[in-house]
């Protein structure tokens, strides 16, 4: 308190000097009161600017001990060999860090700069890529695949005029679950797998049933490419990656070939995880699985989806790519057995989740996907009521996947419910470590 009474006194001795600098009291009575009132209003602001401040700093570092502890755990169980981990609140990036190896057998930690391959977690990109292009009036919902990809069919062609680009992205068109996967993993173009579509007959009318795809989900890309005339990567590029400095996130496997901070994909032997090589495969179907990026440009990218670049895009506009579109019934998923689940849905590229937690009777929702390509496992899920995001990357298919998401965010809201005290307290903390 002490030092705040200085500041404002010191305030006033300024004011008081440039008083008599500039001659005698001849301006209007009304500037002075207003000049020390601002100088008062700066001494409260830098006040509780730095308890604001000391508050962050008690809880990232609490946060950051008991993330070591818990990865620390998994890693010796052999559970993990490495992960990525980033946390957002607000539009800070609290967390970004490393946890364990990026290949077995080696003294090579992970660190924040890791880079992963993001399977699935890429279509939540495309998702929001879609949304940007249809909030600049080049593409709609509604429109249907057959009007930018003639050479696709449907079966026998009675539901292929009414697949819409909402169909594709919520994985509500008609096929049978993971229809021509085979064909994107052995590489083929999108148009050749466009057209092998023939022989596949739906089972149920678009929009009427969740059923998981990746071909075809893929095609949203061409449907960009030719609403736009550039490619999905040129696309994600220069909407996102770059404006959002995400420089380690990439869409080519040229690209990440050559990347010398890079977690190697794991799997499990009769000696623990042994390490594997990074294939090829899903770069020709970037939306649905070809990404890569590390625990750093995911919390710029979790932190832009929350709604904190809004120079980049609009929240209304990136809102659309989380509205439900189909539920997905059952109870059997991993995430429908998470603390408080109340129901589950797909938007377009993202899992939307209800749940309502033990001390309130308020449904919220967490924004969600999981991604598995090439042995990398990984999870995102974002908490838009608390303006929260989690991340985690890791480089094995560890059944710890399943439950990471509530894990660390349960982390995360005890240490922000512990660390909720009084201002004066926030003080008394700031007094003692001086």
């Amino acid at each position: 308190m002490q030092k705040h009474k200085i500041l404002i006194a010191s305030a006033l001795v300024i004011l008081t000097l440039s008083i008599f600098a500039t001659g005698p009291f001849h301006s209007k009575s009304s500037e002075i009161p207003k000049k020390i009132e601002t100088a008062i209003t700066k001494t409260e602001n830098s006040k509780s600017n730095k308890k604001d401040a000391l508050r962050y700093t008690i809880r990232q570092r609490t946060i950051q001990t008991a993330l070591i502890d818990y990865f620390n755990k998994a890693i010796a169980n052999g559970d993990i060999v490495g992960a990525g981990v980033s946390i957002v609140k607000g539009d800070s990036i609290l967390i970004s860090e490393g946890f364990g190896k990026k290949k077995s057998f080696e003294n090579s930690q992970v660190n924040g700069e890791t880079v992963f391959r993001l399977g699935s977690l890429s279509k939540g990109f495309a998702g929001i890529l879609a949304a940007n292009i249809k909030n600049e009036g080049k593409l709609n919902w509604t429109d249907k695949v057959s009007d930018y990809l003639p050479e696709f069919q449907l079966g026998d062609g009675t539901s292929t005029n009414n697949i819409t680009l909402a169909n594709i992205l919520s994985h509500t068109s008609g096929t049978p679950y993971h229809s021509f996967t085979n064909l994107v993993e052995a590489g083929l173009p999108l148009k050749d797998i466009a057209k092998r579509f023939k022989e596949v007959m739906p089972i149920s009318k678009p929009g009427t049933m969740y059923s998981y795809q990746n071909a075809m989900f893929a095609l949203c890309g061409e449907m960009m490419r030719k609403a736009t005339g550039e490619k999905i990567n040129a696309l994600l590029d220069d909407r996102f990656f770059k404006p959002l400095h995400m420089s380690a996130t990439t869409t080519e496997y040229e690209t990440l070939t050559h990347e010398s901070n890079i977690a190697m994909p794991h799997v499990k032997s009769h000696n623990g995880w042994k390490a594997g090589l990074i294939r090829d495969n899903y770069y020709n179907a970037v939306a649905a699985g070809g990404i890569s990026s590390n625990a750093h440009d995911m919390g710029l990218w979790m932190r832009f989806l929350l709604g904190h670049n809004p120079d980049v895009m609009k929240s209304t506009a990136i809102g659309e790519a989380f509205n439900p579109f189909i539920e997905i019934s059952g109870h059997s998923k991993y995430y429908q057995r998470w603390p408080g689940h109340t129901g589950s849905y797909y938007g377009f590229g993202w899992r939307i989740h209800k749940f309502i937690e033990t001390d309130s009777t308020a449904e919220k929702t967490i924004w969600h996907h999981g991604g598995s390509v090439n042995n990398y496992r990984n999870e995102i899920a974002l908490y838009p009521e608390s303006d929260l995001g989690i991340c985690v990357l890791m480089n094995n298919n560890s059944q710890i996947a399943k439950t990471v998401i509530p894990d660390l965010y349960e982390i995360v809201q005890k240490v922000y419910r512990e660390t909720a005290i009084a201002p004066k307290e926030i003080h008394k903390i700031a007094v003692n470590s001086l």
